[in-house]
């Protein structure tokens, strides 16, 4: 549905993007984590066909994005990071004029949304928040129901209630088969609904993860504390993967469907404390970030 081939754009002075490459399938969820200056948002610039490739090329639905940005839009609902609204109109009259350029014949779809986001669109624009021009921005990136969803930090300028309900309207949009590339700093968000995340520094991807590997889906992580280094060397004899990791503490790893099979071999050891040690993406996008760490494990 998506496809980006060897995409560089280079601004000079080590700014730009180089070589990126990655896919999205029908139906599947890609989240984009990086700072800012990282290259997301030039990324997805190219993808509506804003910026011309220096070198490489980017496919929507099997049309060029740089030349046929008309047909990519018939099928992709765009939240640019920024939003910027024309002051001298109503939100009501923004979403009139937005209706007519998607053909939307049907209000049924855009009345769930504003009920569902609770947006006031009656007044100007100019005198409107942050969080409402937001909150209208939302509704008209996905009044037309689109099947791909292309999101450049969705809940930024939301409150915590509301960033909360984008996260239940994105998993219902998951659930629903939409095809979506989300570049987020809100790490729930991510959490939530993405199948694979790419991590972009400096203009280049530098890891392509499986979601459900890091969260540990497929296997669990336990920590076990003991009184003494006797007692941790016998555990040290009956698993395969573990590590030490504290002095009497013990991490082992084990496949989900070997859990029962886990306990019953607790049972024959003294085991004083166990904690499972779950994923946090926050804590290893920045342990990543910090330490530069190369993905061999997963």
């Amino acid at each position: 549905m998506l496809k980006v081939e060897h995409l560089t754009k280079d601004f000079g002075h080590g700014r730009g993007i180089f070589d990126v490459n990655f896919e999205i399938n029908k139906g599947e969820v890609l989240g984009f984590l990086g700072p800012n200056g990282a290259g997301k948002s030039t990324t997805i610039r190219h993808l509506m066909g804003f910026t011309k490739p220096g070198q490489g090329k980017v496919e929507i639905n099997g049309f060029d994005c740089t030349n046929k940005p008309q047909e990519v839009m018939k099928y992709v609902g765009y939240l640019p990071g920024e939003v910027a609204l024309p002051d001298d109109m109503t939100g009501g009259q923004f979403i009139k004029m937005m209706k007519a350029m998607r053909h939307i014949k049907d209000d049924r779809y855009l009345n769930h949304l504003i009920e569902l986001f609770d947006l006031d669109y009656q007044g100007s624009m100019k005198k409107m928040s942050l969080g409402e021009k937001r909150k209208l921005a939302v509704v008209v990136a996905f009044m037309a129901d689109p099947e791909i969803l292309i999101l450049d930090e969705p809940t930024s300028g939301l409150d915590p209630v509301m960033q909360e309900k984008f996260i239940e309207f994105m998993v219902e949009e998951k659930r629903r088969g939409k095809t979506i590339l989300l570049s987020s700093h809100i790490f729930p968000e991510v959490e939530a609904t993405c199948d694979r995340i790419n991590i972009i520094k400096e203009g280049r991807i530098v890891a392509e993860v499986d979601a459900a590997d890091l969260k540990n889906e497929r296997q669990k992580n336990f920590q076990l504390g003991f009184t003494n280094p006797s007692n941790l060397a016998q555990a040290m004899s009956v698993f395969d993967n573990k590590k030490i990791v504290q002095p009497l503490v013990l991490e082992v790893t084990v496949a989900k469907e070997r859990i029962s099979d886990f306990f019953k071999q607790l049972a024959d050891l003294k085991v004083i404390a166990i904690n499972e040690r779950r994923f946090n993406l926050e804590k290893y996008f920045l342990d990543f970030y910090r330490s530069d760490k190369v993905f061999e494990e997963i």
